[in-house]
């Protein structure tokens, strides 16, 4: 059975082609994926994964405000007992000077993996490949 992912673009942000980027790469390596498209909503994400049982949740960010976007994030899928890996990748931060920084940020949000604007889909779906061969509920989590 493919692993499940729910993917989209958070908040205001209106940036479509990454996602349908990777949501061909995503389907051409065997995912099953639903994609929200534009503006998603905290909420949607959260709906989406927990009527899907999501193995993971993918969220992009291109427009800067990302951290303003998914303040509250898992709570919200804990609230719709959605317990999936979940990734953010694009440019998250307004002027992002030292991504490690970045990083750190969104790692203290409760992101499992956060990527940059620069990461390639392969390098997506190696980590994805990686994370949904086991489940949380059974091993502990890969973190890069």
């Amino acid at each position: 059975m493919p692993a499940t992912v729910t993917l989209g673009v958070i908040g205001s942000d209106a940036h479509v082609v990454g996602i349908t980027i990777l949501e061909q790469a995503l389907s051409a390596a065997g995912f099953e994926v639903h994609n929200l498209g534009v503006q998603s909503s905290q909420e949607e994400f959260a709906e989406s994964a927990a009527a899907h049982d999501a193995d993971a949740v993918l969220v992009s960010s291109l427009y800067g405000h990302a951290e303003q976007d998914c303040r509250g994030f898992h709570e919200t899928l804990r609230d719709h007992d959605v317990d999936s890996v979940t990734y953010i990748g694009g440019n998250l931060a307004v002027g992002q000077d030292d991504f490690a920084e970045t990083r750190e940020t969104f790692r203290e949000m409760g992101f499992d993996r956060v990527f940059d604007s620069e990461t390639s889909p392969e390098e997506a779906i190696r980590a994805l490949e990686r994370d949904c061969s086991h489940s949380e509920r059974d091993t502990e989590r890969v973190t890069a």
